[in-house]
């Protein structure tokens, strides 16, 4: 048995923070559902599962913010050292990239240069393998949603897709 029974309040204590946080948006979870009329078992309103969704995201909160209390938590900053932030940037870069190209160029113009860079920057695949991902990922994705569920998807300025 270790001496863990001398855990010391600290404000750095990032689980805590986390938990009070959750509990927060659990609450407003809670009120949103509220605000839309729960209704009843047999006849639920707008706001049955938002109010019960809310109810559960406060209950773990309560027993995130209780562990960090009795156990202690890691704090911010060891929370983030030795994280690497370039892939995480990448994709963040990629991403927006993708919003501003998504209306002018197409759904498809845009998206299949997203897969390579993503295929080929965060865990680089082979050149074989990602090529046909590229391409056939985003035509299917683009046929689901077009063709199938009907959804009307930017063609860009060269109506492809």
């Amino acid at each position: 048995m270790s001496n863990d029974t001398n855990v010391k309040f600290r404000l750095n204590n990032s689980e805590l923070w986390g938990g009070l946080i959750g509990l927060a948006l659990g609450g407003f979870v809670i009120w949103s559902g509220l605000k839309l009329k729960l209704g009843t078992i047999n006849d639920p309103g707008s706001g049955y599962v938002l109010f019960y969704t809310g109810i559960l995201m406060c209950l773990f909160a309560a027993s995130i913010i209780i562990a960090a209390l009795t156990e202690g938590g890691l704090t911010f900053g060891s929370r983030w050292q030795n994280t690497r932030w370039t892939k995480p940037v990448i994709v963040i870069a990629c991403l927006i990239a993708f919003s501003f190209a998504l209306n002018p160029l197409g759904f498809l113009l845009s998206s299949i240069p997203l897969m390579v860079l993503l295929l080929r920057l965060i865990d680089p695949v082979r050149w074989p393998l990602a090529i046909p991902i590229a391409l056939l990922v985003p035509l299917g994705m683009w046929w689901i949603l077009k063709r199938l569920l009907l959804i009307q998807l930017p063609s860009g300025i060269f109506e492809i897709g």
